[in-house]
C-alpha cells in the first residue's frame, strides 16, 4: 500500500510542480537555447529500479563534449567545461528540475537513491550494488543532502594532487551506499517529508548539519 500510494503522491505532487514551475523553466529553457551551445536538455543513461537503465532528463550545464575533455566524467567546482549559465542552475540544483518528468513517467520517485551512471555504481561495493535500486531513485535522497558539498570533497582531492575517481572508490561510494541502505530500512512517509524539506533547508543553509539531527541514527561521517 505505501508504494502504490507514493506512486500516486509521486505523480500528483510532479505534475502539479511542472505547472506551478512553467514560469520559471521555460524562461531556462530559452536562454539555455541562445546562450552557450544552444542546447536545452542533457539526457544520459542512468542506473533505475531494479537495475534497470533509463534515460534521464536534466538542463545542459556542461559543454557537449565535456565527458572527452579534462575532467572526463567528474565535475569540479568552476570547472571550465561550464555553460554560461551552468554554474548557476547546478549550485541551485535547477538543473536537475527536469526530472519531474522522469518522475511523471515512473522511472523515479520524488525521494530515493540517487541514480548514477553505470560506470559509477559498478563501483560501488557488490553488497550495495545488489541493493541500492530495490527502490525507485529518487529526484532528491538522504544521499543528495548529505554530498551537497561533493563538488567541493572532489575538488578539494585533485587540488591535492589525489585521484578524484580513486576517492569516489575508497570513500564517497561506500559511504553514499551506506546511508541509502538507512534510507531503505527507514523508509515512510514522514522520512520523505523530512527528506524534502532538509534538501529545500540545505540549498538555503548548505553548511547545516540538520540531517544529522533529525536522523541520529545515520552512519558517521568521518570525512
Amino acid at each position: 500500500m505505501y508504494l502504490v500510494v507514493k506512486r500516486f503522491c509521486d505523480f500528483t505532487a510532479a505534475l502539479v510542480a511542472l505547472l506551478v514551475l512553467f514560469p520559471l523553466l521555460f524562461p531556462i529553457a530559452l536562454l539555455l537555447k541562445f546562450t552557450g551551445e544552444g542546447y536545452v536538455f542533457y539526457l544520459q543513461e542512468r542506473m533505475g529500479y531494479r537495475n534497470r537503465t533509463f534515460p534521464m532528463y536534466k538542463f545542459a550545464t556542461m559543454l557537449k563534449d565535456s565527458p572527452n575533455m579534462a575532467g572526463g566524467y567528474i565535475t569540479l567546482k568552476k570547472d571550465p567545461r561550464l555553460t554560461p549559465l551552468g554554474g548557476f542552475l547546478r549550485k541551485s540544483k535547477i538543473n536537475e528540475l527536469p526530472q519531474l518528468l522522469n518522475i511523471l513517467f515512473g522511472h523515479m520517485s520524488v525521494v530515493g537513491p540517487r541514480p548514477v551512471m553505470r560506470r559509477s555504481w559498478e563501483k560501488y561495493p557488490e553488497a550495495i550494488r545488489n541493493k541500492v535500486y530495490d527502490v525507485k531513485p529518487g529526484l532528491t535522497g538522504i544521499g543528495s543532502i548529505i554530498f551537497r558539498d561533493e563538488e567541493d570533497l572532489v575538488t578539494r582531492e585533485s587540488e591535492a594532487g589525489r585521484d578524484p575517481m580513486q576517492f569516489y572508490i575508497d570513500t564517497i561510494y561506500p559511504y553514499k551506499g551506506a546511508v541509502e541502505m538507512w534510507y531503505q530500512e527507514h523508509q515512510s512517509f514522514w522520512v520523505d517529508v523530512k527528506i524534502i524539506f532538509l534538501t529545500a533547508w540545505a540549498i538555503l543553509f548548505p553548511k547545516n548539519e540538520l540531517v544529522y539531527r533529525w536522523f541520529s541514527t545515520l552512519p558517521v561521517r568521518d570525512f
